[in-house]
């Protein structure tokens, strides 16, 4: 098959949700790190009882854009409002299709007057560039490719580090040699560690307090070895590739939306543009949950908890059909926490010959790109999972779900439909099984108590200031 773009793929391949479900990728990798520094239960609680240094400089793409025209068009691609928006901030970056359903998020860095910063996953940042190449505003974009794509891995134009937990910032001090600036969430300045000058963003990510610290590549291990000599004392720990996405679980964040761009007749332009070998080319899809139609993945900004950051005050791109949607009725970011003997049936199925249920990997029992499963009540569906992992410092399987609302409340009681129907699809990444039920209860979004309370006023659950 000779596709020279995702659209010629898709005509090509006649189902897509057969395609997405069947693709050969499994979920996202987080390179450059090890898997584990010392174990990943040590790790987890590391985050909740000292700190962690999270090395983030590997796994996510950086597009930097600048120009005169660079504030209005970021503020024409996302729901956000700009209001108020000055150097020295960033903000959690959301863009809709004109349908109005999610593409999905990155960490938007207002760097200096005409001069931005977005980093996260790459569906974001091609709708960004694609915009950027075919539209009318002055501006400049440029990519950094994530390390796992690139041809030259140790080379990046930025490091990337997280600090965060209980002693995050005694250790940032011993580093610094001086008190680390009070900033409030997602106010960025700029320290010295090291001899080196680091840009720092207030932020956290399992309800921590904690600085995103990032600078030139080149001056990234010597930054690092300061910040690890400085938290000898304060029991500072190294988190590997494989429990680094299961921190979500605890902070609320889904990371996981389809891009909602495989169909509708606006968008062929841009699956055009979209190469074969593009992240949506590749993107997988696993669960038990299947649509007829791949807009059936499709998310809004409510599903995602993101109901807050949408903002009339300007002209962008899905206002009209937001507009319309905003006084529907929505569903409900939740977690759920899976029962305990439903859990260890499931797990203790592989110690038998015969059938088996789906294997559940700990700490991230997640196999594709993009996990949706099914949460029931009464055999009917009220809802879609889309995370799923063990949690060491509550001791619970966790899942990050959205459910109808009149099933949202704490402690209703559901079920997740587990492992995918007929056995599985031809993903590498799942073996054949039978799906099985697991009761589950649902409880507050983040999960920890701590982070519940550290984000009540924070980025997770509307834009600051």
């Amino acid at each position: 098959m000779s596709e020279s773009n995702l659209q010629t793929l898709l005509d090509q391949s006649g189902d897509i949700v057969e395609l997405l479900r069947n693709q050969q990728s499994g979920p996202n990798a987080y390179p450059g790190v090890p898997a584990e520094y010392s174990n990943w239960r040590n790790e987890q609680q590391g985050w909740a009882k000292t700190c962690v240094l999270f090395n983030q400089s590997y796994h996510m793409v950086d597009l930097e854009v600048s120009g005169p025209d660079a504030f209005a068009m970021l503020n024409h691609l996302g729901i956000n409002s700009f209001k108020g928006f000055v150097p020295d901030r960033a903000k959690q970056f959301v863009p809709v299709t004109p349908d109005g359903y999610v593409i999905g998020d990155v960490i938007l860095f207002y760097l200096e007057e005409n001069r931005f910063n977005l980093v996260g996953r790459a569906p974001v940042i091609e709708w960004v560039e694609y915009h950027a190449q075919t539209g009318k505003w002055d501006v400049t974009a440029e990519r950094d490719e994530r390390t796992a794509v690139r041809p030259d891995p140790e080379n990046r134009k930025s490091y990337r580090f997280q600090l965060q937990g209980p002693t995050a910032m005694q250790t940032l001090e011993k580093a610094m040699g001086q008190t680390p600036p009070d900033l409030k969430f997602f106010h960025m300045t700029t320290i010295d560690i090291a001899g080196c000058k680091v840009r720092a963003l207030r932020h956290g990510m399992a309800g921590q307090p904690g600085y995103e610290l990032f600078g030139p590549w080149a001056e990234g291990e010597t930054v690092r070895q300061a910040l690890i000599a400085a938290g000898k004392d304060f029991g500072l720990t190294l988190v590997g590739g494989r429990c680094y996405s299961s921190n979500t679980l605890e902070s609320g964040w889904i990371p996981s939306p389809l891009p909602a761009i495989y169909t509708g007749e606006a968008l062929r332009p841009y699956r055009e543009w979209l190469g074969a070998k593009s992240y949506e080319a590749n993107a997988s899809i696993g669960g038990s949950y299947v649509p007829e139609s791949v807009d059936g993945y499709y998310l809004t900004p409510w599903d995602l908890g993101y109901g807050p950051f949408v903002k009339f005050d300007h002209d962008f791109i899905g206002r009209e059909a937001l507009e319309k949607m905003a006084d529907q009725p929505h569903r409900k970011k939740v977690t759920l926490a899976l029962d305990n003997e439903d859990v260890m049936r499931v797990m203790s199925s592989a110690l038998q010959k015969g059938d088996r249920a789906k294997y559940m990997e700990f700490p991230s029992a997640v196999y594709s790109m993009h996990p949706f499963d099914q949460v029931l009540v009464d055999d009917k569906l009220v809802g879609l999972s889309t995370w799923i992992g063990y949690s060491s410092n509550e001791g619970r399987m966790l899942t990050l779900a959205m459910l109808d609302a009149d099933h949202a409340e704490p402690g209703t009681k559901v079920t997740l439909l587990w492992g995918e129907p007929d056995g599985g699809t031809r993903k590498p990444t799942v073996e054949r099984h039978v799906q099985t039920e697991i009761r589950a209860t649902v409880a507050s979004v983040p999960y920890s108590e701590v982070a519940r309370d550290s984000y009540a006023d924070s980025w997770r659950t509307r834009q600051p200031a």
